[in-house]
């Protein structure tokens, strides 16, 4: 059937939203895109662009942009967060001079993305908060907070954590609290500091912080392994103290930068599972799921937004290869599962290492320390499997992308 004209209906103008607008629109689809925001607005804080998803913006035709809008890392330091003592430091830039691992505001990725969507031509429609997606009939059909109902030819989940269309799909699931809450704000920075990404760890806790915006600003994200449950979400605003007093215990750099705290976010971190069915094909039309919606994730791999990116991309190849909508979705999960299921699990992982007590700590640090000496791209080589697979080159119709 391909996607010439097709009728495509996206809910969500977040990153993977708004980046399956662009790649469905590029290759002639007629898309109709809603979010339930009054305005796209700067939301979240920083994120990183790992080189595969880097990989999925410059097939979208975004290269320029997304230099011109991020800082490039030079490396990644893990340090002990008790005393700041360099653990070890990964040499992405010296290493890996051919990739790049993006900084950048959230609100920026969004931006470019909003840009080129609408260059598109993408019909973005605001105040269209889904209350039910109903799938039982012909097409797929929204009912919005207002009453309206619109049907669908092609409905893109791409609504987050607490989809309706993935509810349409799996049903009610409740998710894990996993016991950790998280802290983001941002700081003022001297642009001339190093771009490097920092991972300061210590027991039960860690916190990470990295440059936006040419070096201007600082992101810190701090976790903490807390027994009381937090509401899920982002806009709960908390007092800079209890960040401080959480983090009282590690070293003076990390001190000094959260004594710069005025305004401080928290959300409980919860863990959902990766979607059984991501998608469903009726008589006249079909849903389907991408990014949150079908795979949540832990931040601690920072592969959300590069997830979602390669996401848009194999779901629009599939359907633009294969003629047939339901092999092409089916096709789509079986290459999409699997993989973000282990990421996911990969960075469930990171967490637990991240948060050592006991004797258990010093010796993981020693082997960091060692394996950094005598191997320095080691480390950096365990995660290939994620940062090195490129998807605009390993699907069918990689040759159809924008340049």
């Amino acid at each position: 059937m391909g996607l010439k004209d097709r009728s495509i209906t996206i809910l969500g103008a977040g990153i993977a939203g708004l980046a399956a607008a662009c790649r469905f629109a590029q290759r002639g689809a007629r898309v109709t895109l809603l979010e339930q925001a009054g305005a796209i607005r700067e939301v979240g804080a920083g994120l990183q662009i790992s080189p595969n998803g880097a990989a999925v913006l410059r097939g979208l035709g975004l290269g320029p942009a997304l230099e011109a809008a991020s800082v490039r890392a030079e490396a990644v330091e893990l340090r002990d967060g008790l005393d700041g003592r360099l653990v070890t430091r990964l040499e992405v830039a010296r290493l890996r001079p051919e990739e790049g691992w993006h900084f950048l505001h959230r609100a920026d990725l969004v931006g470019l993305l909003l840009t080129a969507a609408r260059a598109a031509g993408v019909d973005l429609r605001l105040l269209q908060k889904a209350e039910n997606v109903d799938l039982s009939g012909p097409r797929p059909v929204i009912t919005t907070s207002t009453g309206a109902r619109i049907e669908a030819e092609l409905l893109v989940g791409a609504d987050g954590l607490h989809s309706p269309v993935r509810q349409a799909l799996n049903g009610r699931v409740a998710p894990f609290f996993t016991h950790q809450i998280a802290w983001r704000a941002l700081l003022p920075c001297d642009p001339d500091a190093p771009k490097v990404a920092e991972v300061h760890m210590g027991p039960g806790r860690h916190l990470v912080s990295y440059p936006l915006r040419g070096g201007t600003l600082r992101n810190i994200v701090a976790v903490e392994e807390r027994r009381r449950w937090v509401e899920e979400g982002w806009s709960l605003r908390d007092d800079p103290m209890e960040l401080r007093l959480a983090f009282e215990g590690f070293g003076p750099r990390v001190r000094g930068w959260l004594d710069q705290v005025q305004d401080v976010w928290l959300w409980g971190l919860f863990r959902h599972p990766v979607a059984k069915r991501w998608s469903a094909v009726q008589a006249e039309g079909a849903a389907v799921l991408a990014g949150d919606a079908a795979h949540p994730t832990l931040p601690f791999l920072a592969q959300g937004a590069n997830m979602a990116l390669e996401d848009i991309w194999l779901l629009a190849d599939r359907l633009e290869a294969l003629d047939d909508t339901a092999a092409a979705l089916a096709a789509y999960q079986a290459a999409r599962a699997p993989r973000c299921a282990r990421i996911v699990e990969a960075a469930n992982r990171n967490a637990r290492r991240y948060h050592l007590s006991g004797p258990m700590r010093p010796l993981a640090h020693l082997a960091l320390q060692l394996g950094g000496a005598v191997a320095p791209g080691l480390a950096l080589s365990r995660f290939d499997w994620i940062y090195r697979h490129d998807v605009t080159q390993t699907t069918p119709g990689a040759a159809h992308g924008a340049t």
